[in-house]
């Protein structure tokens, strides 16, 4: 049997490709399809595939700027040739379902969201803060690309959702049933922290719709010590209105990772996600979560078990969420337990179940022990 894997596109390792990653071990065999790719950017594992890419790897900055490219995906999707292959195995929260699926092809879809920025999250996207001449042109295509996206899926034969939150979002936007299966969190390479710890941590990507001003506000009003890890477009407005108590690191390795959870007292995570593989990362670290309580956090984190929800993305919110967190304890033991449920091992697992269900191979019976 010939597998394909398409993956939207290949610039970074983020939550994504490390679905990718483990999909590639569930099928070490698979070729690899997608719009661009930077191979110094992807881990060593996915180098040894066979790699296809789609014409934008060769227009004019096309692996750096390729989201302009955004209202030609659907052309350049369909230019990727999977019409060999019996099961396609896209990873997609963009484009990646909307590959030509061949008539007698099983396509499963592992969605990580429905494409946030023609959906839910236009406004976030595209709203005052866009250039006037971005926000034009996002109005214009939004409905063609929304097309797009519904047309393309006749071609999916089965969804799986990373959460609750995407398998609620698939049955809305796309009508469409599906199975959750949580992404892998590679919690081995975590150890739970010692200490109290130094300061309040955040992890994300410098967007809008990650709500990182917030933290950025709350802690400044403070004093309140906060790292922010990562970059991204929101990272000069941040900085403007940090106070002396804000540190921004950039991205950090992987391998750096882990000491940042170990000197933090919780982790902040003000933005509503799909999933969030960082709040099981923190809790994997003994770390407890001050969380916005919707999305996809919802089904990895507990209030007042594994830390603290807030329910309204406002500094007030936030604040006396922190204030209440300060005045609780929490067991290190417990919230390592908890990551526990949505180990690599957990997910091959589960996925290996699903894959010899859909095609009839007999199989052990699943547990809430594995």
């Amino acid at each position: 049997m010939r597998i394909a894997i398409v993956h939207d596109w290949m610039t970074g390792m983020r939550g994504g490709e490390k679905v990718l990653l483990s999909l590639l071990e569930l099928f070490p065999g698979a070729d690899i399809f997608t719009l661009v790719y930077i191979p110094e950017r992807m881990d060593p594992v996915v180098k040894k595939q066979k790699i296809t890419t789609s014409a934008l790897q060769h227009l004019p900055f096309g692996k750096t700027k390729y989201q302009y490219y955004l209202p030609l995906f659907w052309g350049l999707t369909a230019g990727l040739n999977v019409s060999d292959y019996d099961l396609i195995v896209s990873s997609s929260s963009a484009c990646a379902k909307w590959v030509r699926n061949p008539k007698n092809a099983i396509h499963v879809c592992y969605c990580h969201t429905p494409m946030r920025y023609i959906w839910d999250l236009f406004d976030d996207y595209f709203g005052p803060s866009a250039a006037a001449p971005v926000r034009w042109f996002a109005k214009l295509f939004r409905p063609y690309l929304q097309w797009c996206d519904l047309r393309s899926n006749k071609g999916v034969t089965h969804f799986l959702a990373n959460s609750t939150e995407v398998q609620n979002r698939i049955k809305r936007i796309y009508g469409r049933e599906s199975e959750v299966l949580h992404p892998p969190v590679d919690v081995d390479k975590f150890r739970i922290k010692t200490g109290k710890g130094d300061y309040f941590l955040i992890i994300s990507a410098l967007v809008p719709y990650k709500k990182v001003d917030l933290a950025v506000k709350v802690c400044t009003k403070r004093n309140w010590p906060l790292v922010v890890v990562g970059k991204g477009s929101e990272e000069k407005k941040l900085k403007s209105i940090a106070g002396p108590t804000i540190s921004f690191k950039g991205w950090v390795s992987d391998e750096e990772m882990p000491q940042y959870y170990d000197k933090a007292k919780a982790l902040l995570f003000p933005g509503k996600e799909d999933f969030g593989i960082v709040p099981v990362e923190s809790m994997a670290s003994g770390c407890p979560v001050i969380a916005f309580g919707k999305g996809g956090v919802l089904d990895s984190a507990e209030d007042g078990k594994t830390g603290v929800f807030f329910f309204e993305q406002t500094e007030k919110a936030l604040e006396e969420a922190m204030d209440r967190f300060e005045t609780m304890t929490f067991d290190p033991q417990v919230l390592r337990q908890k990551a526990n449920s949505f180990s690599k091992e957990r997910f091959l697992f589960r996925a290996q179940i699903y894959f010899r269900k859909l095609y009839g191979i007999p199989t052990i019976a699943d547990n809430n022990k594995v």
